[in-house]
């Protein structure tokens, strides 16, 4: 009996604790950073603030039907627990290792490459660019950008590594500070004396935009690459299921309630943007992939002070997000271990701590790998895809357990079944292809990682 409590984690976070989680692992980069490749895609205000509405509302079904499965099945672990249960042993395992390879990972080495792009515009580091391809990745280059991005991962580690309590009150702390500069941020740049509801209404100069049929759909799928990177993380509140208090009420409801919180916050803080500055600007912006629009609009707004404080804003949403996005997502690696389906060391629950230890250290190493592999980027599209595969799965699975098992308890059911799971399906179906037509190299690149979990698979199975 004392071994069992030693290798559990045990309830602590209460339904304010688990909103906030969910709001912090949202709120990261790619609402300040993304409009500008998708003014490159749209060339239309209107279109832009359109996509980020519809990625909300995507995202928040998703949400919605996960909410279900994980009332179901709080336990920790998120979609690899409830996979296990719906689809077996083998498919849970392929999602677990494609977070682990690819989905995950790279959602912690983005944020924090941007954390260390945003200190960067504070603080110039020295440039530090090694001419060192492998296997067609430059490794070495904005080397300074990519060391600072692995010793915030480390050092993260290290938080999360000590104690869940404490790096959920670091959480807490820096959500409030996001929201209440994200509050003031809207309310300076909508009194703004640059703004201009013309830039709202404005098309682009010398881009196509004339969009229709399958050039707006086709425009608005490569758009929406960015804002579901921007939604992408409201998933990952499930991996600690074990540690959430009365999950079946809680779960559904930090999910339901972060997201839509989040929904409204990146649809004005677009708004801002455009209303500011017209969108050729941000198109321009698109030729300088160290520049991050939030950190220009603000010095529009303000000049240097503006500037220095939204950088501000992003260390800390980027810090607040890798944080949240570290100790959620380890959780995963310590469920996947504990069934003998991961390394057996990540199964380690440290004695004092009371938390995955070697499972953080792991994941840690493998984030800090994809940091020197690739861009900003290549990194988000790359997760994207690979994120969207199994969202489908979840959706395929709510279908299949209403029809299995319609009398199963259930701490909460999706609202407007079977419409909302189906429409949900059908995205995300279209979002894997869209990609593979127009993003081979991502798509390929996060199926090849995905690939690579099948000899390791066997390998497992070979030492049970």
């Amino acid at each position: 009996m004392q071994e069992i409590q030693a290798n559990s984690l045990q309830p602590k976070l209460g339904l304010r604790a688990a909103s906030f989680l969910v709001i912090s692992v949202i709120i990261g980069s790619g609402v300040f950073k993304k409009i500008a490749p998708m003014a490159q895609e749209l060339g239309t205000p209107w279109l832009i603030l359109f996509c980020w509405l519809i990625a909300g509302i995507v995202s928040l079904a998703g949400a919605l039907c996960t909410a279900e499965l994980v009332s179901m099945y709080p336990n920790s672990g998120g979609e690899y627990n409830y996979f296990q249960k719906i689809y077996g042993r083998f498919f849970s395992f392929m999602y677990g290792w494609a977070s682990f390879t690819v989905i995950k990972t790279a959602a912690i080495s983005a944020l924090a490459y941007i954390f260390a792009q945003s200190l960067n515009s504070l603080f110039p580091l020295p440039v530090l660019d090694l001419d060192v391809t492998f296997l067609g990745l430059h490794l070495f280059e904005n080397l300074s950008i990519k060391l600072l991005a692995a010793l915030l991962i480390v050092l993260l580690t290290m938080l999360n590594y000590r104690g869940v309590l404490f790096a959920e009150r670091l959480s807490s702390v820096l959500t409030y500070a996001m929201l209440i500069a994200i509050a003031f941020f809207l309310i300076v740049g909508l009194s703004s004396k640059h703004g201009s509801i013309t830039n709202l209404t404005t098309a682009a100069k010398g881009v196509a935009t004339d969009l229709n049929g399958w050039t707006l759909m086709k425009a608005m799928f490569l758009a929406s690459l960015g804002a579901f990177w921007g939604y992408d993380g409201w998933n990952n509140i499930a991996f600690i299921g074990e540690e959430i208090k009365n999950p079946k009420r809680n779960l559904p409801l930090a999910l339901g309630l972060g997201t839509l919180g989040v929904m409204a916050v990146y649809v004005l803080i677009n708004f801002v943007f455009l209303y500011v500055l017209p969108i050729d600007y941000f198109i321009q912006l698109n030729e300088t992939p160290n520049k991050i629009a939030a950190v220009e609009v603000a010095g529009q707004i303000s000049g240097t002070v503006g500037m220095v404080l939204v950088a501000c804003l992003i260390l800390v949403t980027t810090l607040n997000s890798t944080n949240s996005s570290i100790l959620m997502s380890a959780r995963m690696l310590y469920a996947m271990a504990r069934d003998k389906t991961f390394f057996k060391q990540a199964e380690s629950v440290h004695p004092k701590y009371n938390t995955p230890d070697k499972a953080l250290f792991i994941q840690a190493f493998w984030a800090i790998l994809l940091v020197f592999s690739g861009s900003f980027d290549q990194l988000t599209d790359m997760l994207v895809f690979a994120a969207f595969l199994f969202y489908a799965a979840t959706a395929v699975g709510l279908i299949y357990l209403r029809i299995k098992a319609p009398t199963a308890e259930r701490g909460y059911k999706v609202i407007g079944y079977p419409v909302v799971p189906i429409l949900f399906l059908l995205f995300c179906v279209t979002i894997c292809v869209m990609t593979l037509i127009n993003q081979p190299y991502e798509a390929l690149m996060g199926m090849a990682l995905i690939a690579s979990g099948l000899p390791v698979y066997w390998w497992l199975r070979r030492e049970e």
